[in-house]
Parts: C-alpha cells; structure tokens; sequence
C-alpha cells in the first residue's frame, strides 16, 4: 500500500506528487542526521512547486511523514514515537524554505517546543538548490519557565557534521529529561485572543484577557482586528486565519479565545485552519460559572445555560469537545463530548428546568418567611469585581469571599441586618454583571435574580476606578431593565474611591437619583451610604407613631404583617407603636383605628 502524501497538493501534477512520494523510500542510516540525497530531491521539488515540504525522519533513519504546505508554512501532524511524555518525541522535522532563507522562523522554534521534536532542521531553497541548512534543538528552561531553542548554522548541506548533530539529539532528550516536570491539569492553557475593535472606547480585549485569566489560562497574545464586515465562514476572513495560525504555532497557543459568538460553521473552520480548540466570549463566561458554582441551584442554572447554548452549536464542538484532558470551555456538561445527541441534551434540559423549578419553590418559601414581617429588601447589583461583596461584608460582617476577580461570587447570598435608626433590613448580594453577558445565562439566572425585581431598593455598586465605569453603568442598566427593575427605587454607590487621587464628596443629590462615595475595603463613606439607605427607604414609606386601644388589638396585627416595627410597648392606655408603613397601609391603619 503506498505511503501518503499530506497536506497542500492542489494544483500539483500527478508525476510531481509521485516524486514527492518517493521521498519515504529514501533511507539513512542510525548516524546520519539529513542526507544530501533527501536535502536535494526536497530542494529540486520545493523549486518546481513553489511550497514549503516537511519530512519527518525517526531516530532509525526511516522517513515517518512527507506533508506538503504553502509558501510560508507547512502544517506537521503531532507525531510521537517515545511514549514516555517526559522525554522528546523520538523524531525529527526537516523542511525547506522556498524563499531562500533557511533560517528557522518563530513558527518552526514554536513547533520544535510544543511537539518536543527531537530537532527542528530548515533549509533555504532557491532555484531548486539548496542554500543553508539549521538544525534547532530544545535547550535549557529560561526564566519565565519556557524553553530556549539552540541553533546551529548556517551550515553546508552538503557536508553536514551528521555525527555531530544526533549527538545533540541526545544531549537533548537528556536535558529535556532531567527538568521535565509532569503535566497537570493546574498548568495554564496558553491562549490567544481575537476581537473585532467597535470604535468605542471601551477595551473589551482588555476585559476578555481578565476573563481568560479568571478562567485559569495564560494569555500569550491579544490581537485586535480593523472593524470589517463579518465572514460568516471563519468570522475573521480567511487570511486572517492563516495569520492567527502561524501566530498559533509560534506562540505554542493552546486555544483561541474570540471576543464575540461564534456560530458553529465559524467554530468548525476556525478550528481546522488554526489547528487548535477555539471557544467565543459566551462560552468562557459559562466555564466560569461552572467552576465557581456551589449551590445546587446555580450548578443546575449553569448546566441549563450552558446546554442551550450548545444544543444549536453541536457542529463545531469538535475540536473543543474532543480534548481528553478537558479545559477552558469544557468545564461543566462539556465532558460528556459529542456522543450526547440533541435528543438527549433537549431531555437533559427539560430535567433542568423541572428541577429548578422544584428549587425556585423551595426559595420562594425561604424567602417569604424571611420577609414575613414585611422587612425591606435591599439588593446589591453592579458589574462583575466593582466589589458589592466586599461592601456586603463591611455592612453585615458576612464573611463572603471578596477577590479581585471577575466573577468571585456567583451563588446570591442573603443577610439580615440593622440600620443605625433600628430599621431591619435584609440585604442581597447578587452574581456581577459583564458587557455581552449571555442571554442564556440571564434567563437561567432569572429566578435568582427576582430578588433583583422584588428588591425595596437597589444599590448600585460602581468601581469608580475603572476607567470605562460609565459604560459599566451602562450595561448594569440595561440588565435591570431587561429584568423589569429598571424603575425601581435606588443609589449608585460609586466604590473604590481610595483607589482615586482625591475621595470624592460623599453624597450627591439630583433628584429622585442619590449618589454616595465610599470604599468599602476601608470603610470611608460607609456612614453615610447608610443614612442614604435610611432616608430612601423612609421616603417610600410613612413612619407611624401610635397608641392602639387593646379593643383594637386587630391594628397591632395589621402592623406587623404589613409593615416594619421599630419599637412596641404595653402601657396602660394601649400598645404604642412606632413603624414604617407603605402610605396605602397607613391609610389602611387609619381606618381600622376608625380615625
């Protein structure tokens, strides 16, 4: 059976590709690095074709893959013939460079480290005739914990130190060996950004980095593309792809994160141009949803977003999916691969939202019996890392984890507390928000976020740092008001002013809008804050002071099922009461005392 040619053969005669198939039947011995003979058909060939030719030679001599590629890159199958991961791979790559230049790119020292080639040889071509060879080989780590490549050359390709140059094989394997450390899962995926630049001033790379780094990867590089119409084929056009790919190999990327969604015919030819796992801005979101969730809720309302995002995108999962060592967008209902069908991702669904609806009733529950008493809600809302958790541990001294990361808190968590005039409240730390939060995620979320919708006031926590905080603002708004809380009474409580070079003044107000300044990681504003929260939550409601006859015992009731008691005592003349009441109640009160 004869031995295949891979790669680029378009365009290219019948008795070419014959010649360029014989080059398996070369044969070197075990001390022969490249012959002169496979060096010189390479050349002749590479001349008449105009494309790079790749071979790869076993430590035998025998030649284990012939690919041919374009004029500027060949792409070269993984290949290993060492099984143990901790040494090189047992063969060797020697291709041509149809430009003359037989010096090894960026590309060629990328490949050479992340396939751990024995060498990484390069040779210039022109008219046909070999210029210069380079043989590469994997050096010692450097300081960032990488590889350094040692190049040799220029050297004559006709009279190469062959002896010279296996031995280096074997130098080293024995220097690669002898540091090689295990690889773990808790080692980063090295990943490449892509996003079409909007025109506005928002950095959203600069935020989908922070999302990556969140999400455990290392951003190699971050590449922003001209604002153009979009390729519905591979999104970014064709030779941006082959662009991204050579940037790919260079870099030794291990997956390729893109800005905004992806369908799953751009996922798919993404993924076999670039040769890599590709995922979109929504998919890293949902992967860190799913390694943050604890409760059982928020693991049900991942799975649930995550699998409708993916039901209509099953197409293109296969690179990402195909991964046995899993990783970043694979987290989650990923691992179950492809050999879910739609049927059974459409049941599991249905499973979902069966069981949440069991959970969202048992909340309802919860939650109705902490706001028995008619206690005031106080939600916190803001974008993701503006620090609403650590404003929710200085005022109720919860103990939630507050990291500088985005999303640091997912699971909602609820606190009772007491305002400096006795008011109880009950205060709701909510998920963050972010630009193009997946709507999936939304809807999953939805119950969670009713807290949002029901909520007496909303405290809006802004990082007053950041500088885009008036688009955070923005996008925070906008998901309020897809929620139906858009009109719901509130404060923008601008955070983080320590951070700035001067603390703002602390309140500001302009009409039914309050503002107030804090830092919440050191306490300056919170006072204040809190006396906005006073006077807002007074302002919806009437304060009472009465004295209610025991035969009108009926109105104490009503009092505390309808509004929030500050103070109760039992005098002779009656209860004397004082407490906050909605003005409809008031009235309510008013005529059950017959006034």
């Amino acid at each position: 059976m004869a031995q295949k040619v891979n790669g680029n053969l378009n365009g290219i005669r019948s008795a070419t590709a014959e010649r360029i198939r014989s080059l398996y039947d070369i044969k070197m011995g075990q001390k022969e690095f490249a012959s002169f003979e496979l060096i010189s058909l390479m050349s002749e060939l590479t001349g008449e074709i105009g494309r790079e030719i790749s071979v790869y030679i076993t430590r035998d001599g025998r030649i284990a893959d012939v690919s041919v590629g374009s004029d500027r890159k060949v792409d070269m199958p993984s290949m290993r013939v060492v099984r143990n991961e901790d040494r090189l791979c047992g063969v060797r790559c020697l291709h041509t460079h149809p430009n003359g230049d037989g010096r090894p790119s960026g590309v060629d020292l990328g490949t050479l480290r992340s396939m751990q080639l024995d060498s990484m040889a390069s040779v210039g071509v022109s008219d046909g005739k070999p210029t210069q060879l380079y043989a590469a080989f994997i050096g010692d780590e450097n300081d960032e914990g990488g590889r350094e490549a040692l190049v040799y050359g220029p050297l004559r390709p006709y009279k190469l130190p062959n002896a010279a140059l296996i031995a280096e094989i074997f130098i080293s394997d024995d220097r690669f060996r002898s540091v090689t450390k295990a690889v773990t899962e808790s080692e980063p995926e090295r990943a490449i950004l892509v996003g079409m630049e909007s025109g506005e001033a928002y950095d959203t790379l600069a935020e989908l980095s922070e999302l990556a780094k969140t999400a455990g990867a290392e951003v190699v590089a971050t590449v922003p593309i001209k604002k153009r119409p979009i390729d519905n084929a591979t999104y970014v056009g064709s030779g941006k792809a082959e662009e991204l790919s050579l940037m790919g190999s260079e870099l030794e990327a291990d997956i390729f994160i893109f800005d905004d969604e992806l369908s799953a015919v751009q996922q798919r030819n993404l993924e076999e141009t670039l040769g890599a796992p590709v995922i979109d801005r929504t998919t890293l979101i949902l992967d860190i949803f799913a390694s943050r969730a604890e409760s059982r809720e928020g693991k049900l309302q991942v799975e649930l977003a995550q699998l409708k995002y993916r039901l209509p995108r099953l197409l293109g999962q296969g690179q990402g999916l195909s991964r046995l060592g899993g990783g970043i967008g694979t987290r989650g209902p990923g691992e179950k691969k492809l050999e879910i069908d739609r049927r059974r991702i459409r049941r599991r669904i249905y499973e979902l939202e069966e069981e949440l609806s069991e959970v969202e009733k048992q909340r309802g529950l919860r939650s109705s019996g902490r706001r028995g008493g008619k206690t005031p809600l106080v939600a916190l809302v803001g974008y993701t890392n503006a620090g609403k958790s650590t404003l929710l541990n200085a005022l109720t001294d919860a103990n939630v984890l507050a990291e500088d990361k985005l999303f640091a808190t997912l699971d909602p968590v609820v606190r009772q507390t007491e305002l400096p005039n006795g008011t109880g409240v009950i205060l709701s730390d909510t998920v963050g928000f972010i630009n193009k939060l997946p709507h999936d995620l939304i809807n999953a979320f939805r119950s969670t976020l009713d807290e949002v919708r029901e909520a007496d006031l909303i405290l809006h926590v802004i990082d007053i740092s950041s500088d885009y905080h008036d688009t955070q603002m923005r996008v925070v708004e906008d998901v309020l008001a897809g929620l139906g809380a858009g009109d719901a009474p509130r404060i923008d409580v601008f955070n983080k002013c320590d951070l700035l070079p001067e603390f703002p003044v602390r309140i500001m107000r302009d009409g039914a809008r309050k503002r107030a300044f804090i830092s919440a990681k050191d306490g300056r504003g919170i006072s204040e804050l809190l006396a906005l929260t006073e006077d807002a939550l007074s302002f919806m409601r009437s304060a009472v002071d009465v004295v209610i006859p025991y035969s009108r015992y009926e109105a104490v009731n009503f009092i505390h099922e309808k509004g929030t008691v500050i103070s109760e005592e039992h005098l002779d003349d009656g209860t004397h009461i004082k407490a906050y009441l909605s003005g409809a109640d008031a009235g309510q009160l008013k005529k059950l005392l017959g006034q």
